[in-house]
């Protein structure tokens, strides 16, 4: 599943946004690219969607939608 996300405007950003879901989907692979503002999350087994925006939310950032 792939996000767009507002807010993040450096290394560290992309960091936190990374720890942040991997904490909520444990096992999850998790690539932020900080151009486009797309985080990609794969993950074994069911991943909600909804976790996922939480847990990027809950770090301070802004999902703007999910995107196919």
């Amino acid at each position: 599943m792939r996000f767009k996300v507002e807010g993040m405007t450096c290394d560290h950003c992309v960091g936190t946004v990374k720890s942040a879901v991997q904490k909520a989907v444990p096992g999850a692979t998790v690539d932020v690219d900080l151009a486009t503002g797309l985080v990609s999350v794969s993950a074994s087994g069911t991943a909600e969607p909804g976790r996922v925006k939480a847990a990027i939310e809950d770090a301070g950032y802004t999902v703007e939608r999910q995107v196919a």
